[in-house]
């Protein structure tokens, strides 16, 4: 077998395989002959039909199934050969196939980059740190207190933290627009949801009043038609609403799932929570910032193919998330892959890093972190002794939770060498840089 390999750009390799006619003609011959027996023709007995007639009415046909597998097992024959490593599957062409000629196919694939991951002892972290005080307990039982509100009708003025019911109808130039008017849409008066000076019109009023506001749609509205127009909203109120906290006691704290210790024990149980939120986004933070760096200091060219791959499982994902909410994904509005591919890139490319990392380094998922991996997951279930069990009855569930472990311990090993200083931070920065 003749192999040559031509470099068409950094990751593309264009690969001519001459496999020899002799090779494929015994190949042919072969599987004619294990059949011949089998054979059924007319005028012949079972078994005993020529070998020339037999190669006649299935010669074709054989050859064809041979060249074909041909191709395939020799094209991996080649690489091995060559010491190449395709990234994604080959385009292949066959060249030559004719009947005493050498089979002759070329293959068309990226190959994985070659590289060392350099630049760790530069990577530069800012360690968040910060602790969780009292009044963030105290800000986070108001906010759990504010999705509680109840609405008490009222007389006197709207004013900022009300809910206003109301009729509308919008003009553009005169003219009511598509979707401009509705009826009995509640507005929280200071939440920012509706164009502004929409909600700021409302202040004041009463149940009973007309509220004429001039306003203007903004600059990037969502809506193209309607984006920087002017624009006269007639507002009927119809009902202004109060907003009635409920009152932290035992009650409230039942209506959490908490049966025993009342408000003394919501507060611990929330701090609980709040704590595994911090320790989740301080590590994420973390983690984001050393493979931030790791991309930075070892830029390279990833291959194609596997960012196509990455993509698309991305837009799968997120197109099943989608069914999951709200049942069949109309086509217009499936995601694509080619919406993904930056995203893509970077997955591949800080996989192919820490691949990397992993197998110079020698690096090997902790057992003792992998166990308390399982042991944490499992405690969010009802019988954690049979979920542990589970992830343990088969090697593919724990791999997962190896890869996770293993991924941690590759940013460990990166801030052992980086250059890591401390950056004190409220709990709430913490929290919402996660989100953002």
């Amino acid at each position: 077998m003749q192999v040559s390999v031509e470099n068409t750009s950094a990751l593309e390799r264009k690969m001519t395989v001459a496999v020899p006619a002799e090779r494929v003609d015994n190949e042919v011959k072969s599987r004619l002959r294990s059949m011949a027996p089998k054979v059924k023709l007319a005028g012949f007995r079972p078994g005993k039909v020529p070998f020339k007639l037999v190669e006649k009415r299935y010669g074709q046909q054989v050859r064809g199934e041979v060249i074909g597998e041909l191709v395939s097992s020799t094209f991996y024959e080649a690489v091995e050969q060559e010491k190449l490593r395709p990234a994604g599957m080959p385009k292949i062409e066959t060249t030559r196939a004719d009947a005493g000629q050498d089979l002759e196919f070329t293959a068309i694939f990226e190959v994985y980059p070659e590289f060392e991951v350099q630049g760790v002892e530069d990577i530069v972290v800012e360690r968040p740190v910060a602790e969780i005080t009292e009044a963030d307990v105290d800000a986070m039982i108001d906010k759990l207190r504010q999705q509680r509100v109840q609405w008490q009708e009222t007389d006197r003025p709207a004013q900022d933290g009300d809910q206003v019911t109301v009729d509308f109808e919008g003009r553009i130039e005169g003219e009511v627009f598509e979707g401009g008017s509705g009826e009995d849409m509640s507005v929280i008066l200071g939440s920012g949801r509706m164009i502004e000076g929409f909600e700021e019109a409302l202040v004041g009023a009463k149940a009973g009043d007309t509220v004429t506001a001039e306003l203007s749609f903004p600059e990037d509205y969502h809506k193209e038609e309607l984006a920087g127009k002017p624009v006269t909203f007639t507002l009927q109120v119809k009902k202004v609403e109060q907003p009635v906290l409920p009152e932290l006691d035992d009650a409230f704290a039942a209506s959490f799932g908490i049966e025993e210790g009342g408000m003394e024990a919501f507060r611990k149980d929330v701090r609980e929570n709040m704590q595994r939120e911090l320790d989740a986004a301080l590590k994420a933070q973390l983690k984001k910032q050393v493979m931030d760096g790791l991309l930075e200091k070892n830029p390279f060219e990833v291959p194609q193919a596997m960012i196509q791959a990455e993509a698309g499982r991305i837009a799968e994902q997120m197109n099943e998330q989608m069914r999951m909410q709200g049942g069949q994904v109309p086509e217009t509005m499936a995601f694509k892959a080619e919406q993904f591919l930056d995203e893509g890139r970077r997955r591949v490319a800080l996989g192919l890093i820490l691949a990397e990392l992993i197998q110079h380094n020698e690096l090997k998922a902790d057992s003792q972190r992998v166990r308390a991996e399982v042991e944490k997951i499992a405690a969010a279930y009802d019988e954690p002794e049979e979920v542990v069990k589970w992830y343990y009855g088969k090697p593919d569930r724990l791999g997962e939770i190896e890869s996770m472990v293993l991924e941690d311990q590759v940013v460990d090993w990166v801030l052992e060498r980086a250059q890591v200083t401390d950056k004190p931070m409220s709990f709430s920065d913490v929290v919402e840089s996660r989100k953002s």
